[in-house]
């Protein structure tokens, strides 16, 4: 089994969650770091995958999708230099621990689980997809899971139109026609949940929908004329979504799926990264613990 995990989940949520005054030798915030350490242990030490990489998030002014559409998450506030910093740190313990990481300027932390999934799923390699973020569920096949950690619910391929509504192929389309407001996706106005699920089950895809505009009045739930108007006046922005809510499984990426085996981890590198951020004695004995369970090499 192979685990993807979309780091930036357990860097925020530390980072908001723990103290600020968790801070190391110098005075700079590390709850992140310690947060998102405590995450990865628990990976490794309590599920051992045998295949293994983060994806990190960088910023983002340069994305792709930013240039397809310039207001895309422009409505987030940028992260605080403290949190960019550990992010940073985050990526440095990784290489510590032997495990492979991922980042781009160009490209989310979306596209670099994406890629490596469509990779690994062609050689008959299932994947545990680790993340809060339901834009990743499209990625679902058959023998994969979508692990939200921080609940501790996993969801396989067939539970996913039981959780939003759509088959995991549909997600994308679904979010088209809803809009994301986290990361300004403008969608369509007055289509929501519900509207959207009708829509796709009756026409299966955004451009299905949109090749049936003068069958919607007769469909059977409350506005469905006015809902026919409104796709009707902004398929532009219906189409513009879906191109932002489209995960690049084709991006540029070396990560060839035999190459995602953790290493061990290299036990000066994790001393010498405690050191710098004040950590104590545990994360170094739950390196060597690990160590010591797993063969050298790849």
């Amino acid at each position: 089994m192979l685990y993807l995990v979309d780091a930036s989940v357990f860097i925020f949520r530390a980072y908001y969650s723990l103290p600020l005054e968790v801070t190391d030798p110098d005075g700079h915030p590390v709850n992140a770091v310690q947060g998102f350490a405590r995450f990865l242990v628990e990976l490794l030490e309590g599920y051992r995958p045998s295949h293994l990489a983060i994806a990190f998030d960088e910023r983002l002014e340069t994305s792709f999708r930013s240039e397809i559409y310039p207001a895309y998450k422009a409505n987030r506030d940028p992260a605080p230099p403290e949190l960019r910093r550990q992010f940073a740190l985050c990526r440095e313990l990784c290489r510590a621990f032997g495990i492979a990481e991922f980042a781009s300027s160009r490209y989310e932390a979306d596209d670099i689980i994406g890629t490596i999934a469509v990779r690994a799923q062609a050689g008959g390699v299932p994947v545990t997809i680790v993340s809060r973020d339901k834009d990743l569920t499209q990625l679902l096949t058959g023998p994969d899971v979508y692990w939200d950690a921080v609940a501790d619910t996993r969801y396989e391929y067939g539970d996913i139109e039981d959780r939003f509504g759509v088959r995991p192929e549909r997600i994308a389309d679904f979010l088209a026609l809803t809009g994301d407001s986290v990361d300004n996706i403008p969608g369509v106005p007055g289509i929501g949940r519900k509207t959207a699920v009708q829509l796709l089950k009756h026409y299966d895809t955004l451009p299905g929908v949109f090749d049936n505009l003068e069958a919607i009045p007769r469909l059977k739930f409350r506005g469905a004329s006015f809902v026919a108007e409104s796709l009707r006046d902004h398929r532009e922005a219906a189409f513009l979504s879906r191109r932002l809510t489209g995960i690049a499984c084709d991006m540029p990426l070396e990560a060839e799926v035999d190459e995602l085996e953790p290493l061990v981890p290299d036990l000066p590198a994790v001393d010498r990264f405690c050191d710098a951020v004040g950590f104590g004695r545990m994360l170094r004995e739950q390196a060597r613990r690990i160590a010591g369970g797993r063969p050298h090499g790849r």
